[in-house]
């Protein structure tokens, strides 16, 4: 391990730290970027730091040379091992700790790997937090030290958590869950047999290579073999986790893919009643069938910019029961500690099974339906995404559209909305649709996706 000024600057990405093994994060990348983050908080006034890694096959080697550069500056370190990103978040609860950083590329390919990392009590770092490290970083001029190496061990802390945050009633459900053999694995089936509910496993074993399917719950291919399971076995649902078990994905009883907004319009409806405030938080991805229930119910929707840092941490300093994301990020904040878990996602909605005689697909009766795209993706490099959706913004202007840019920028008409934004999490243009009809669908589907093209050639 070495010091090294050779890093690729798109790494530092909007929410965290992420690139591919070994060309952009390697031992040498690992140990430069823990000396940075000790250097970082140790001016910051912080003595020690937590940290966790995921089960992708470079977590070990990058963790383990993070873990050196943070205490070669005098930085204590509280080693996790292998942890899903729940349970460092717990810890760091636990620990009464906020500075840490968590080894994982989530969702991606299993070739990528990367750090969400918070400083302090702002949460995991996010937009001109992370910019500023990066400088930071690139200018070399780090702390000096020898912090102590110590382990702990959060499993049965994090298994009583949930323990304490549920309460299933007296129908027994049946549930097939797909870990995807990401890091849930190492607890997800244990986690679920201790409820009163009959549990099947598929890809339950931990395999980085991630051989059965790509661990992203919320792109509807990958869950083909767990749609099957569920109507093989007559379950009443199905469950789908991500690579570091942060990301839920739902499959009803008729073997139908459940998007995250309708996952929230189940859980709103459930608490609504039981919370004291009535304010819930979405991103600018979701269908209006989500702020229409919202409003339906009497309580507040508000509409706020994709990524996982920024949502958490709207939903805790607003002081909100619930919310979350497209992406599969949601917030629970009402008997649960506001962190995302896709484990705990899932059980929540087991629970409000258990306590009803209604199906899945019965617990979005009424919703408004709308005619939508799935999040479609667009190549574009890391420093040209940026300028195409600038482009879209003042193309946006010019016709005199009505624009929302907190996050890309979210075009609303009469009869539906389109989304384009730049990606955090890799080279790519996002892009959703929505519309009253399949006609004006394909219209707004046409006109933005032929732009995108033509400011991205």
């Amino acid at each position: 391990m070495n010091l090294t000024n050779k890093i690729n600057k798109f790494i530092f990405r909007g929410y965290d730290i992420r690139g591919v093994y070994p060309t952009d994060l390697n031992s040498d990348v690992a140990y430069t970027i823990g000396k940075s983050f000790g250097s970082y908080v140790k001016r910051l006034g912080k003595s020690s730091a937590v940290v966790g890694r995921d089960n992708r096959y470079s977590s070990l080697e990058l963790a383990n040379s993070l873990i050196q550069g943070i205490l070669s500056t005098g930085i204590n370190v509280i080693d996790l091992g292998l942890v899903t990103t729940p349970m460092y978040y717990y810890a760091c609860i636990k620990l009464g700790n906020p500075t840490g950083v968590m080894v994982t590329a989530s969702h991606n390919p299993k070739d990528d790997n990367g750090f969400k990392f918070a400083f302090d009590e702002r949460g995991n770092a996010r937009g001109e937090m992370i910019e500023e490290f990066r400088d930071f970083t690139f200018k070399m001029d780090f702390e000096e030290g020898n912090g102590a190496l110590s382990t702990y061990d959060i499993r049965d802390e994090y298994i009583e958590l949930h323990k304490r945050s549920l309460d299933f009633g007296n129908r027994r459900i049946k549930v097939v869950i797909d870990p995807g053999n990401g890091t849930t694995s190492i607890i997800a089936k244990e986690l679920y047999e201790m409820f009163p509910i009959d549990v099947e496993v598929i890809f339950g074993e931990s395999d980085p290579n991630f051989p059965n399917h790509h661990p992203d719950p919320c792109v509807e291919a990958n869950l083909d073999a767990l749609k099957k399971k569920v109507l093989e076995t007559n379950a009443d649902l199905g469950l789908g986790f991500d690579g570091d078990g942060d990301r839920l994905g739902v499959i009803d009883e008729n073997g139908n893919y459940i998007a995250t907004d309708k996952y929230m319009i189940m859980i709103i409806r459930d608490i609504i009643n039981k919370v004291e405030k009535k304010k819930f938080l979405y991103d600018v991805k979701c269908s209006k069938s989500l702020s229409d229930e919202i409003e339906r119910l009497g309580a507040e929707g508000i509409c706020y910019r994709t990524g996982n840092s920024y949502t958490k941490a709207k939903v805790l300093d607003d002081k909100l029961p619930f919310g979350g994301e497209l992406s599969g990020h949601v917030y629970f904040n009402d008997k649960w500690p506001g962190f995302d878990s896709g484990l705990y996602a899932g059980l929540r909605l087991l629970e409000i099974l258990s306590n009803s005689d209604k199906k899945v697909s019965e617990l979005l009766n009424g919703i408004n339906e709308y005619y939508s795209t799935s999040e479609l993706k667009f190549k574009s490099s890391d420093d040209r995404k940026f300028k195409v959706v600038n482009h879209i913004k003042e193309y946006a202007d010019e016709m005199g559209y009505n624009s929302l840019t907190i996050d890309g920028v979210r075009i609303t008409f009469d009869y539906g909305w389109a989304l384009v934004r730049a990606s955090n999490t890799g080279p790519n243009i996002t892009a959703r649709f929505e519309a009253k009809t399949k006609e004006q669908l394909v219209m707004l589907q046409n006109e933005f996706t032929n732009l995108i093209k033509l400011y991205n050639s």
